[in-house]
């Protein structure tokens, strides 16, 4: 969830509950904006996605609970096919889903280790001219961190270097008919 203000680290001092106080706890710094320029592009980037849907496709979908239950979902460690360590000292998975159906097909990597981690890329199931695609990767300086979806660069080879304490989606949509 995303309240006004965190696209701009605006904190309220950890005080969830100021909106009864009218002091510098809960007005809103405007000069925020302009600091954190880079957070604020970064989420608007996140709701021009789901604005950039396609919103006739979305109101033929079946419910949430449908798709995830119809989703292809398989977690993984460092490795495709090898298990994530889910102990509590694990600082490291990765998640693949996809959507036959609809052809697309989603890569999420999460890396809270303090070094970076070389993750091996699960193979898509099309054409090989497709590939995944980086849509976000945290640990990249701003703007390269996230991009349009459509236009996200193509990833070459079948392993990605992801950086420490950060998250990596890379995605891939099918045309129609590719599969």
């Amino acid at each position: 969830m995303i309240l006004m203000g965190d696209e701009v680290r605006r904190t309220q001092g950890g005080n969830n509950n100021a909106y009864c106080q009218d002091n510098e706890t809960s007005w809103f710094d405007w000069t925020l904006v302009e600091r954190h320029t880079d957070i604020h592009r970064f989420v608007k980037e996140l709701n021009g996605r789901r604005l950039r849907r396609e919103a006739d496709h979305e109101r033929r979908r079946l419910s949430l609970n449908q798709l995830i239950g119809q989703a292809t979902k398989a977690w993984h460690g460092v490795k495709v096919g090898q298990q994530p360590d889910w102990g509590e000292n694990s600082h490291s998975f990765a998640l693949f889903t996809g959507l036959r159906k609809e052809g697309l097909f989603v890569y999420l990597i999460l890396n809270a280790y303090w070094g970076a981690l070389e993750f091996e890329l699960p193979p898509l199931p099309h054409p090989p001219s497709m590939a995944w695609r980086r849509w976000i990767d945290t640990s990249l300086p701003s703007p390269d961190d996230i991009g349009p979806w459509e236009t996200a660069p193509a990833i070459d080879g079948a392993r990605y270097h992801v950086g420490p304490r950060s998250v990596v989606v890379l995605v891939e949509k099918i045309p129609e008919g590719a599969i």
